[in-house]
């Protein structure tokens, strides 16, 4: 079995002119954890997750405080939210490369590469680089056990 058997084809994708806050909004919007970033011909060319909308509201020292909740409540540190300005930017200033697979890839073969780069969900893409899914370790997973023995009752 491959990817393209349980990869998700009703698709949500941004250009990378969108801004910022529109693509948190259509985040919370969907419920979704990630945005491909497509150009005009259809070609992944980024993506912009949760955790990176959500990066732009901690400290830059986040990582070394055990409790950035205690930090950020009581004041300790200054707000962190970010500016008007950076909201209003394009994805493309704030986008990752993406990390994709092919979908013709095996299913365990995808499940690996997510664990390893700690994905959750990951753009499925044809061998000219369109954007044609998304999957996430749950579609995988729920395919591969979709295999196994029927339980006796």
């Amino acid at each position: 079995m491959n990817i393209a058997s349980c990869m998700k084809r009703n698709i949500i994708s941004i250009p990378p002119k969108t801004t910022v806050i529109e693509a948190a909004a259509l985040i919370v919007k969907k419920h979704i954890g990630m945005l491909p970033i497509v150009d005009d011909k259809g070609t992944l060319v980024g993506i912009i997750s949760l955790r990176d909308l959500l990066t732009l509201e901690l400290p830059d020292f986040v990582g070394f405080v055990a409790d950035v909740d205690f930090v950020h409540d009581f004041g300790a540190v200054e707000d962190t939210r970010p500016s008007a300005r950076t909201l209003n930017k394009p994805v493309s200033s704030l986008m990752r490369e993406p990390f994709s697979v092919n979908e013709e890839c095996g299913l365990l073969r995808a499940y690996t590469l997510m664990l390893q780069h700690n994905l959750h969900d990951m753009p499925v893409v044809s061998k000219a680089g369109k954007l044609v899914g998304i999957t996430s370790r749950v579609d995988i997973g729920a395919a591969i056990l979709s295999h196994w023995p029927k339980a006796d009752k």
